[in-house]
Protein backbone atom coordinates (compact mmCIF):
# COMPACT_ATOMS: atom_id res chain seq x y z
CA UNK A 1 0.00 0.00 0.00
CA UNK A 2 1.48 3.37 -1.10
CA UNK A 3 1.72 6.42 0.95
CA UNK A 4 -1.20 8.34 2.00
CA UNK A 5 -3.46 5.12 0.20
CA UNK A 6 -6.06 3.62 2.23
CA UNK A 7 -7.69 0.41 1.76
CA UNK A 8 -10.62 1.73 -0.58
CA UNK A 9 -8.08 3.32 -2.94
CA UNK A 10 -5.87 -0.06 -2.90
CA UNK A 11 -8.32 -2.34 -3.85
CA UNK A 12 -10.09 -0.57 -6.69
CA UNK A 13 -6.46 -0.41 -7.98
CA UNK A 14 -6.55 -3.82 -7.69
CA UNK A 15 -9.27 -4.19 -9.43
CA UNK A 16 -8.49 -2.16 -12.39
CA UNK A 17 -5.31 -4.19 -12.42
CA UNK A 18 -7.05 -7.28 -12.86
CA UNK A 19 -9.23 -5.50 -15.19
CA UNK A 20 -7.02 -4.44 -17.52
CA UNK A 21 -5.17 -7.72 -17.46
CA UNK A 22 -8.80 -9.63 -17.94
CA UNK A 23 -8.84 -7.05 -21.43
CA UNK A 24 -5.70 -5.74 -22.42
CA UNK A 25 -7.79 -3.99 -25.62
CA UNK A 26 -9.87 -1.27 -23.45
CA UNK A 27 -7.34 0.23 -21.51
CA UNK A 28 -3.90 1.08 -23.07
CA UNK A 29 -0.69 2.74 -20.34
CA UNK A 30 -2.25 6.13 -21.00
CA UNK A 31 -5.71 5.10 -19.96
CA UNK A 32 -6.93 6.38 -23.10
CA UNK A 33 -9.48 3.44 -25.12
CA UNK A 34 -6.66 1.20 -27.50
CA UNK A 35 -7.69 0.58 -31.08
CA UNK A 36 -8.94 -2.74 -32.08
CA UNK A 37 -8.96 -2.34 -35.64
CA UNK A 38 -5.79 -4.32 -35.90
CA UNK A 39 -6.16 -6.54 -33.20
CA UNK A 40 -5.50 -9.97 -34.07
CA UNK A 41 -8.54 -12.57 -33.89
CA UNK A 42 -7.22 -15.45 -31.39
CA UNK A 43 -8.59 -19.10 -32.62
CA UNK A 44 -10.41 -20.99 -29.84
CA UNK A 45 -8.25 -24.07 -29.05
CA UNK A 46 -10.32 -25.53 -26.14
CA UNK A 47 -12.26 -27.21 -28.16
CA UNK A 48 -11.50 -29.51 -31.35
CA UNK A 49 -12.98 -27.52 -34.17
CA UNK A 50 -11.94 -30.58 -36.74
CA UNK A 51 -15.76 -32.07 -36.65
CA UNK A 52 -16.35 -34.33 -39.56
CA UNK A 53 -19.08 -32.47 -41.78
CA UNK A 54 -20.98 -34.55 -44.78
CA UNK A 55 -21.43 -32.94 -48.26
CA UNK A 56 -22.92 -35.76 -49.85
CA UNK A 57 -24.00 -39.38 -49.98
CA UNK A 58 -21.66 -41.67 -50.38
CA UNK A 59 -21.99 -45.53 -51.45
CA UNK A 60 -18.43 -46.48 -51.98
CA UNK A 61 -16.58 -47.98 -48.84
CA UNK A 62 -13.20 -48.92 -46.90
CA UNK A 63 -12.42 -51.93 -45.59
CA UNK A 64 -9.48 -53.10 -43.62
CA UNK A 65 -8.33 -56.60 -42.88
CA UNK A 66 -5.55 -57.46 -40.45
CA UNK A 67 -4.67 -60.63 -38.14
CA UNK A 68 -5.93 -61.26 -34.60
CA UNK A 69 -2.27 -62.94 -33.89
CA UNK A 70 -0.57 -59.57 -33.64
CA UNK A 71 -2.57 -59.80 -30.19
CA UNK A 72 -0.64 -62.51 -28.86
CA UNK A 73 2.62 -61.09 -29.90
CA UNK A 74 2.17 -58.18 -27.25
CA UNK A 75 3.24 -59.35 -23.62
CA UNK A 76 0.76 -58.41 -21.62
CA UNK A 77 -2.96 -57.19 -20.84
CA UNK A 78 -2.17 -53.94 -20.88
CA UNK A 79 -0.02 -54.08 -23.39
CA UNK A 80 -2.47 -55.80 -25.66
CA UNK A 81 -5.45 -53.59 -25.06
CA UNK A 82 -3.01 -50.50 -26.08
CA UNK A 83 -2.27 -52.26 -28.79
CA UNK A 84 -6.53 -52.18 -30.06
CA UNK A 85 -6.36 -48.88 -29.09
CA UNK A 86 -4.10 -47.69 -31.56
CA UNK A 87 -5.77 -49.35 -34.35
CA UNK A 88 -8.82 -48.25 -33.42
CA UNK A 89 -8.07 -44.79 -33.36
CA UNK A 90 -6.27 -45.01 -37.09
CA UNK A 91 -9.51 -46.70 -38.15
CA UNK A 92 -11.51 -43.52 -36.52
CA UNK A 93 -8.71 -40.98 -38.00
CA UNK A 94 -9.34 -42.00 -41.80
CA UNK A 95 -12.91 -42.59 -42.02
CA UNK A 96 -12.72 -46.55 -42.35
CA UNK A 97 -15.95 -48.32 -42.64
CA UNK A 98 -15.20 -51.83 -42.11
CA UNK A 99 -12.80 -53.89 -40.00
CA UNK A 100 -12.15 -57.88 -40.56
CA UNK A 101 -9.99 -59.90 -38.02
CA UNK A 102 -8.74 -62.81 -39.58
CA UNK A 103 -6.89 -66.10 -37.96
CA UNK A 104 -3.67 -66.13 -39.96
CA UNK A 105 -3.06 -69.73 -38.37
CA UNK A 106 -0.07 -67.68 -36.36
CA UNK A 107 -1.76 -66.98 -33.12
CA UNK A 108 0.46 -70.12 -31.64
CA UNK A 109 3.83 -71.73 -31.69
CA UNK A 110 3.63 -74.96 -32.96
CA UNK A 111 4.02 -77.72 -30.14
CA UNK A 112 3.19 -74.97 -27.54
CA UNK A 113 0.06 -75.87 -25.64
CA UNK A 114 -2.91 -73.35 -25.58
CA UNK A 115 -3.55 -71.31 -22.50
CA UNK A 116 -7.23 -71.07 -21.44
CA UNK A 117 -8.22 -69.05 -19.26
CA UNK A 118 -11.46 -70.10 -16.95
CA UNK A 119 -12.73 -66.51 -16.50
CA UNK A 120 -13.53 -65.91 -19.86
CA UNK A 121 -10.37 -63.77 -21.01
CA UNK A 122 -8.82 -65.07 -24.45
CA UNK A 123 -6.11 -62.53 -24.67
CA UNK A 124 -3.55 -65.76 -24.96
CA UNK A 125 -6.55 -68.56 -26.03
CA UNK A 126 -8.15 -66.41 -28.56
CA UNK A 127 -6.69 -63.12 -29.42
CA UNK A 128 -9.16 -62.75 -32.58
CA UNK A 129 -11.76 -62.40 -30.15
CA UNK A 130 -10.20 -60.49 -27.99
CA UNK A 131 -9.26 -57.88 -30.70
CA UNK A 132 -13.00 -58.34 -31.88
CA UNK A 133 -14.54 -57.57 -28.65
CA UNK A 134 -12.43 -54.53 -27.58
CA UNK A 135 -12.90 -52.78 -31.26
CA UNK A 136 -16.57 -53.43 -31.38
CA UNK A 137 -17.00 -51.82 -27.24
CA UNK A 138 -14.81 -48.32 -28.46
CA UNK A 139 -16.77 -47.97 -32.15
CA UNK A 140 -20.12 -48.08 -29.69
CA UNK A 141 -21.19 -44.68 -28.50
CA UNK A 142 -20.06 -44.94 -24.88
CA UNK A 143 -23.79 -44.14 -23.47
CA UNK A 144 -24.81 -47.58 -24.88
CA UNK A 145 -21.63 -49.35 -24.00
CA UNK A 146 -23.41 -50.62 -20.17
CA UNK A 147 -26.69 -51.82 -22.18
CA UNK A 148 -24.45 -53.75 -24.99
CA UNK A 149 -21.16 -54.79 -22.87
CA UNK A 150 -21.57 -57.02 -19.54
CA UNK A 151 -18.52 -56.58 -17.15
CA UNK A 152 -15.80 -59.30 -18.82
CA UNK A 153 -12.08 -59.71 -18.71
CA UNK A 154 -11.30 -58.91 -21.71
CA UNK A 155 -12.78 -55.48 -21.35
CA UNK A 156 -11.23 -54.89 -17.85
CA UNK A 157 -8.77 -52.07 -19.28
CA UNK A 158 -10.59 -50.92 -22.34
CA UNK A 159 -12.32 -47.68 -20.66
CA UNK A 160 -8.97 -46.43 -20.05
CA UNK A 161 -8.15 -46.41 -23.60
CA UNK A 162 -8.22 -42.94 -25.83
CA UNK A 163 -11.88 -41.91 -27.10
CA UNK A 164 -12.57 -42.32 -30.81
CA UNK A 165 -14.85 -39.37 -30.39
CA UNK A 166 -16.93 -40.40 -33.81
CA UNK A 167 -19.78 -38.68 -35.68
CA UNK A 168 -22.13 -40.84 -34.02
CA UNK A 169 -20.85 -40.57 -30.90
CA UNK A 170 -23.06 -38.07 -29.67
CA UNK A 171 -24.08 -36.07 -26.70
CA UNK A 172 -27.64 -35.73 -25.22
CA UNK A 173 -28.04 -31.70 -26.42
CA UNK A 174 -26.16 -32.69 -29.67
CA UNK A 175 -28.90 -32.70 -32.82
CA UNK A 176 -28.16 -35.15 -35.70
CA UNK A 177 -30.86 -36.65 -37.87
CA UNK A 178 -29.49 -40.13 -36.88
CA UNK A 179 -28.54 -41.99 -34.09
CA UNK A 180 -27.62 -45.25 -32.40
CA UNK A 181 -29.57 -47.04 -29.73
CA UNK A 182 -30.32 -49.47 -27.93
CA UNK A 183 -33.71 -51.34 -27.62
CA UNK A 184 -35.19 -51.53 -24.11
CA UNK A 185 -37.50 -54.77 -23.02
CA UNK A 186 -41.62 -53.51 -22.60
CA UNK A 187 -42.29 -53.29 -25.94
CA UNK A 188 -46.44 -52.01 -26.24
CA UNK A 189 -48.98 -50.89 -28.86
CA UNK A 190 -47.09 -48.07 -29.89
CA UNK A 191 -43.95 -49.71 -31.15
CA UNK A 192 -40.38 -50.29 -29.46
CA UNK A 193 -38.63 -48.01 -27.14
CA UNK A 194 -34.82 -46.99 -27.62
CA UNK A 195 -32.40 -45.84 -25.54
CA UNK A 196 -30.19 -43.24 -27.52
CA UNK A 197 -29.16 -40.87 -24.96
CA UNK A 198 -31.55 -38.39 -25.13
CA UNK A 199 -34.22 -36.87 -22.48
CA UNK A 200 -36.51 -39.36 -23.03
CA UNK A 201 -36.43 -43.41 -24.93
CA UNK A 202 -36.87 -42.79 -29.23
CA UNK A 203 -40.17 -44.41 -30.20
CA UNK A 204 -40.06 -46.85 -33.41
CA UNK A 205 -43.24 -48.47 -34.45
CA UNK A 206 -41.63 -51.66 -35.57
CA UNK A 207 -41.56 -54.23 -33.00
CA UNK A 208 -38.11 -55.20 -32.42
CA UNK A 209 -36.30 -57.67 -29.91
CA UNK A 210 -34.88 -55.74 -26.53
CA UNK A 211 -31.11 -55.63 -26.12
CA UNK A 212 -30.75 -54.96 -29.89
CA UNK A 213 -28.37 -51.82 -31.33
CA UNK A 214 -30.37 -50.04 -33.73
CA UNK A 215 -29.67 -47.26 -36.42
CA UNK A 216 -32.48 -44.69 -36.00
CA UNK A 217 -33.27 -42.03 -38.50
CA UNK A 218 -35.31 -38.95 -37.20
CA UNK A 219 -39.00 -38.31 -38.41
CA UNK A 220 -40.01 -34.39 -39.10
CA UNK A 221 -40.72 -32.40 -35.46
CA UNK A 222 -38.05 -34.72 -33.62
CA UNK A 223 -35.69 -32.66 -33.00
CA UNK A 224 -38.05 -29.76 -31.33
CA UNK A 225 -39.84 -32.91 -29.31
CA UNK A 226 -36.04 -33.26 -28.03
CA UNK A 227 -36.04 -29.97 -26.65
CA UNK A 228 -39.50 -29.78 -25.43
CA UNK A 229 -39.97 -31.29 -22.39
CA UNK A 230 -43.99 -31.18 -22.55
CA UNK A 231 -43.65 -33.53 -25.56
CA UNK A 232 -44.47 -37.12 -24.64
CA UNK A 233 -42.87 -38.98 -27.05
CA UNK A 234 -39.59 -38.74 -29.66
CA UNK A 235 -40.30 -40.42 -32.62
CA UNK A 236 -38.11 -42.59 -35.57
CA UNK A 237 -37.18 -45.48 -37.81
CA UNK A 238 -34.91 -47.97 -37.51
CA UNK A 239 -32.73 -48.36 -40.49
CA UNK A 240 -29.77 -50.21 -41.83
CA UNK A 241 -26.51 -48.53 -40.71
CA UNK A 242 -25.37 -47.87 -43.90
CA UNK A 243 -28.23 -45.59 -44.13
CA UNK A 244 -26.51 -42.44 -42.74
CA UNK A 245 -23.32 -42.54 -45.27
CA UNK A 246 -25.60 -43.69 -48.15
CA UNK A 247 -27.96 -40.49 -47.78
CA UNK A 248 -26.30 -38.05 -46.32
CA UNK A 249 -22.27 -38.75 -46.33
CA UNK A 250 -22.18 -38.70 -42.67
CA UNK A 251 -19.23 -41.11 -41.43
CA UNK A 252 -21.13 -43.69 -39.56
CA UNK A 253 -17.70 -45.64 -37.82
CA UNK A 254 -17.00 -49.14 -38.34
CA UNK A 255 -18.62 -52.43 -38.94
CA UNK A 256 -16.78 -55.40 -37.25
CA UNK A 257 -16.41 -58.49 -38.41
CA UNK A 258 -14.53 -62.16 -37.86
CA UNK A 259 -13.36 -64.07 -40.96
CA UNK A 260 -11.72 -67.77 -39.87
CA UNK A 261 -8.97 -66.91 -42.43
CA UNK A 262 -7.50 -64.94 -45.56
CA UNK A 263 -10.22 -66.76 -47.76
CA UNK A 264 -13.32 -65.82 -45.89
CA UNK A 265 -12.55 -62.48 -46.02
CA UNK A 266 -12.83 -62.51 -49.08
CA UNK A 267 -15.64 -64.91 -49.82
CA UNK A 268 -17.86 -63.62 -46.69
CA UNK A 269 -18.11 -60.09 -47.88
CA UNK A 270 -20.98 -58.76 -46.96
CA UNK A 271 -21.13 -56.32 -50.18
CA UNK A 272 -22.96 -57.28 -53.22
CA UNK A 273 -20.38 -58.56 -56.06
CA UNK A 274 -17.70 -58.46 -53.06
CA UNK A 275 -14.54 -56.11 -53.20
CA UNK A 276 -13.60 -54.61 -56.49
CA UNK A 277 -10.16 -53.59 -55.69
CA UNK A 278 -8.08 -55.56 -53.33
CA UNK A 279 -4.49 -54.51 -52.03
CA UNK A 280 -2.33 -56.27 -50.02
CA UNK A 281 0.50 -55.07 -47.87
CA UNK A 282 4.52 -56.44 -47.94
CA UNK A 283 7.35 -54.94 -47.33
CA UNK A 284 8.02 -57.14 -50.63
CA UNK A 285 5.98 -54.96 -52.59
CA UNK A 286 6.28 -52.37 -54.85
CA UNK A 287 6.99 -48.85 -54.02
CA UNK A 288 2.86 -47.64 -53.06
CA UNK A 289 3.92 -44.51 -54.82
CA UNK A 290 3.49 -46.42 -58.45
CA UNK A 291 -0.62 -46.56 -57.55
CA UNK A 292 -0.72 -43.16 -58.03
CA UNK A 293 1.59 -42.84 -61.19
CA UNK A 294 0.93 -43.09 -64.90
CA UNK A 295 1.85 -46.77 -64.76
CA UNK A 296 -1.09 -48.60 -66.26
CA UNK A 297 -0.06 -51.25 -64.20
CA UNK A 298 -0.57 -50.34 -60.77
CA UNK A 299 -1.85 -47.18 -60.74
CA UNK A 300 -5.57 -47.80 -59.27
CA UNK A 301 -8.66 -45.70 -60.28
CA UNK A 302 -12.68 -45.39 -59.00
CA UNK A 303 -13.35 -48.25 -56.74
CA UNK A 304 -16.98 -49.49 -55.04
CA UNK A 305 -15.65 -51.02 -52.08
CA UNK A 306 -11.53 -51.24 -51.10
CA UNK A 307 -9.86 -53.50 -49.19
CA UNK A 308 -6.53 -53.14 -47.58
CA UNK A 309 -4.84 -56.19 -46.24
CA UNK A 310 -2.16 -56.44 -43.39
CA UNK A 311 -0.33 -58.95 -42.35
CA UNK A 312 1.09 -60.33 -38.79
CA UNK A 313 4.43 -60.76 -37.84
CA UNK A 314 4.94 -63.47 -40.16
CA UNK A 315 3.14 -61.47 -43.37
CA UNK A 316 0.11 -62.14 -45.35
CA UNK A 317 2.77 -65.22 -46.85
CA UNK A 318 1.92 -67.49 -43.33
CA UNK A 319 -1.52 -66.71 -43.71
CA UNK A 320 -1.84 -67.95 -47.09
CA UNK A 321 0.30 -71.40 -46.12
CA UNK A 322 -1.89 -71.67 -43.01
CA UNK A 323 -5.24 -71.68 -45.20
CA UNK A 324 -6.65 -74.98 -46.28
CA UNK A 325 -9.47 -73.56 -48.75
CA UNK A 326 -6.01 -71.55 -50.20
CA UNK A 327 -3.90 -74.93 -50.38
CA UNK A 328 -6.85 -76.65 -52.24
CA UNK A 329 -7.22 -74.51 -54.53
CA UNK A 330 -3.33 -74.30 -55.12
CA UNK A 331 -2.89 -71.09 -54.02
CA UNK A 332 0.93 -70.48 -52.84
CA UNK A 333 1.59 -66.81 -53.94
CA UNK A 334 0.36 -64.08 -51.48
CA UNK A 335 0.77 -61.72 -54.37
CA UNK A 336 -1.69 -63.38 -56.38
CA UNK A 337 -4.37 -63.11 -54.29
CA UNK A 338 -4.39 -59.33 -54.07
CA UNK A 339 -5.26 -56.55 -57.11
CA UNK A 340 -2.27 -54.46 -55.91
CA UNK A 341 0.73 -55.52 -53.56
CA UNK A 342 2.17 -52.77 -52.00
CA UNK A 343 5.01 -51.57 -49.73
CA UNK A 344 3.84 -48.83 -48.03
CA UNK A 345 7.15 -47.85 -46.50
CA UNK A 346 10.02 -47.79 -48.97
CA UNK A 347 13.26 -47.39 -47.34
CA UNK A 348 12.24 -48.27 -43.72
CA UNK A 349 14.87 -47.28 -40.97
CA UNK A 350 13.64 -50.12 -38.56
CA UNK A 351 14.16 -54.00 -39.52
CA UNK A 352 10.69 -54.20 -38.84
CA UNK A 353 7.39 -52.50 -38.66
CA UNK A 354 4.96 -53.41 -36.61
CA UNK A 355 1.39 -54.01 -37.58
CA UNK A 356 -0.22 -51.29 -35.47
CA UNK A 357 2.34 -49.13 -36.87
CA UNK A 358 1.58 -50.31 -40.61
CA UNK A 359 -2.34 -49.46 -40.49
CA UNK A 360 -1.06 -45.49 -39.60
CA UNK A 361 1.27 -45.55 -42.63
CA UNK A 362 -0.70 -46.99 -44.98
CA UNK A 363 -3.81 -45.41 -44.21
CA UNK A 364 -1.67 -42.18 -44.81
CA UNK A 365 0.16 -43.27 -47.72
CA UNK A 366 -3.46 -44.29 -49.23
CA UNK A 367 -5.22 -41.54 -48.59
CA UNK A 368 -4.99 -39.65 -51.97
CA UNK A 369 -6.82 -42.82 -53.34
CA UNK A 370 -9.81 -42.10 -51.02
CA UNK A 371 -10.06 -38.14 -51.36
CA UNK A 372 -9.65 -38.78 -55.09
CA UNK A 373 -12.30 -41.35 -54.81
Amino acid sequence: MGRKETYTQKRKRISDAKSNLEHPTKVAATGKPKSTTNAPVEDDTSRPTAVFKPTQGRDWTVSVALPGSIIANAQSHDLKTTMVGQIARALSVFCVDEVVVFDDGNAHPAGKPVTVSNDGYTGKSDPDRFLVEILSFLETPPHLRKLLFPMQPNLKSAGTLPSLDLPHHLKAKEWCPYREGVTLPGSGNEGTLVEAGLRIPVTVEDEIPENHRVTLKFLPDAELATKDYKAEAIKAEAVSPEIPREEAGYYWGFAVRKAASLSTVFTESKFEGGYDMTIGTSERGVNFERIFSDDEEQKVGKFRHLLIVFGGVAGLEVAVKNDAELKNLGVADAKAMFDRWINVCPGQGSRTIRTEEAVWIGLMGLRRLVVNN
